[in-house]
């Protein structure tokens, strides 16, 4: 066997550097660092440029990787690769996925996230975007990068199974949502339509607009929008968090399509 390659081998460095966002843009490839991960990205095929392992992942994940080429690391080299605290051992080189925005707007029911910056929420509205069946997210505004290793990981490989487009320019995706036929819906607290009393509204093709964590979305912004719906607090709590929000708007939305 092959020994390990070390945290000086310039395979390695050169796949460490994507932890930084210019060398990510500038080589249109990143990494995906965890076997939820690296199992979204291997089930695209040509996503994969290079998986490295650690020998004792490669054997714990081995069903998993399959017939892939692995490319066996030592553990300070891998610990290099990840950014997790307590890495799994595994860590793909992907190539970048994000669509046009039209092909991101191709469905009944769309996540449009403005100025999202935490990529932990940006990971998990993918996520939760994904088992609500929706058919795509756009990261609007100034947002998170998609492929931040956190973002990914927290997207627990759904960043892999549905379109996710990357748009500069918030009120040019409202306006693209709109004129794809969707309904868009502003998630805001001071909507003047309840979410309970929206089914006839829900069950129409929607575009969920997300503000950003911190002050939520712009006036300016919340004008393009169709609606403002409000989630109604039943108890003492002040809000919800934007992760939280996502999920109930757009499992809501889910429940009334399928109703109707």
């Amino acid at each position: 066997m092959t020994a390990p390659l070390t945290a000086g081998n310039a395979r390695v460095k050169e796949a460490r550097k994507l932890h930084r966002r210019p060398e990510r843009s500038g080589r249109r490839c990143f990494l995906a660092d965890g076997p939820k991960a690296v199992e979204g990205a291997l089930a695209e095929p040509g996503r994969v440029r290079e998986v490295f392992a650690t020998p004792a992942a490669a054997v714990e994940y081995a069903a998993l990787l399959g017939d892939t080429p692995v490319t066996l690391v030592d553990e300070r080299a891998m610990g290099g690769l990840s950014d997790s605290v307590s890495p799994a051992g595994l860590v793909a080189v992907c190539d970048f996925l994000d669509v046009a925005l039209p092909e991101a707007l191709d469905g009944r029911l769309v996540a449009l996230c403005a100025d999202v910056r935490d990529p932990g929420n940006a990971g998990t509205v993918i996520r939760t975007a994904d088992a609500a069946g929706a058919a795509g997210v756009v990261l609007a505004g100034d947002a998170v990068d998609l492929y931040n290793p956190k973002t990914i990981r927290a997207s627990v490989g759904s960043a892999f199974h549905l379109p996710i487009a990357v748009e500069r320019d918030p009120a040019a995706a409202v306006r693209a949502a709109q004129a794809a036929g969707l309904t868009v819906l502003a998630a805001d607290g001071g909507g003047e339509v309840d979410l309970f009393a929206a089914d006839d509204l829900l069950a129409r093709p929607t575009a969920w607009l997300f503000g950003n964590e911190a002050w939520g979305l712009p006036d300016e912004l919340v004008a393009l929008a169709d609606h403002r719906v409000s989630i109604p607090i039943l108890g003492r709590a002040e809000s919800l968090n934007l992760a939280t929000a996502a999920a109930v708007c757009l499992y809501a939305s889910a429940r009334a399509m399928m109703a109707g």
